[in-house]
């Protein structure tokens, strides 16, 4: 399992109606530091209707301005939909929709893959 592999399996664990942070989803992939490797894959993501990369955050609740699929506004308006709320036009109240914990991604290939 690559590295993307894990950072896409991590973010298929964010419930709808909650959101992640970069930072988070790194974690979960196995190494907390990749988290500019984590909005990099989540730019390519291979299916944007199935890994829901829009809930992914920075660690403040704002939302990308370079949200590939569309923009920041197009990240707002999907959050928005599954019921997350803003603090202001571009940040997530975390305080509620953030998730607390991310699973770990059990990494089934190379221990290269970081």
């Amino acid at each position: 399992m690559t590295v993307f592999d894990r950072i896409y399996e991590a973010v298929r664990l964010i419930p709808a109606g909650s959101v992640a942070t970069y930072g988070q989803v790194a974690e979960a992939a196995g190494n907390r530091r990749l988290a500019r490797v984590v909005g990099y894959a989540l730019h390519v993501n291979p299916q944007p209707g199935v890994i829901p990369c829009h809930r992914v955050v920075k660690k403040d609740g704002e939302v990308s301005s370079a949200f590939a699929f569309g923009g920041a506004n197009r990240q707002v308006a999907l959050l928005q939909a599954e019921g997350v709320a803003f603090t202001d036009e571009l940040h997530v109240d975390m305080e509620r929709f953030r998730v607390s914990f991310l699973p770990p991604v059990s990494s089934c290939g190379n221990p290269q893959d970081g």
